[in-house]
C-alpha cells in the first residue's frame, strides 16, 4: 500500500480538484450558470469529494480514512448525476457530459 506524506500526494485528490476546476468552469456557462440550485449543488458535491479525501487523511487511522473515501465515492456519484441533469436540460453537450463524467468516475475510483 501506497504511504503518502500529504493530502495532496493523493492521486484521487488530485483527480478531485481537476474535476472541481472543471466542474465551476462548465457552471459558469450560459443557463448552468443561471440555474442557481443545481450549480451550486454541483460544485459543492465536487468540492466534497476532494475534501473528504484530504479530511478523511488527516484524521486517526486507516478505518476513518476508508470511511471518508466512502463518502468521497458518494460525492462523486452525485456529480455524475447531477450531471444528467446538466445534460438533459441541454446546459452541458455530449461531449463535456462524457468528460465530467469520466473525471468524477476518476475521482470516485
Amino acid at each position: 500500500m501506497a504511504t503518502f506524506k500529504k493530502f495532496e500526494d493523493i492521486q484521487a485528490w488530485n483527480k478531485a480538484r481537476g474535476l472541481t476546476r472543471k466542474i465551476y468552469g462548465a457552471s459558469n456557462q450560459g443557463h448552468f450558470a443561471r440555474d442557481f440550485g443545481l450549480r451550486d449543488q454541483i460544485r459543492r458535491a465536487s468540492v466534497s469529494i476532494m475534501s473528504n479525501i484530504a479530511e478523511g487523511y488527516d484524521r486517526n487511522g486507516t478505518g476513518e480514512f476508508i470511511q471518508f473515501l466512502a463518502i468521497a465515492k458518494g460525492s462523486a456519484a452525485e456529480v455524475q448525476s447531477q450531471l444528467y441533469v446538466a445534460f438533459d436540460q441541454t446546459y452541458i453537450d455530449g461531449p463535456e457530459f462524457d468528460e465530467l463524467k469520466g473525471l468524477a468516475s476518476e475521482a470516485g475510483g
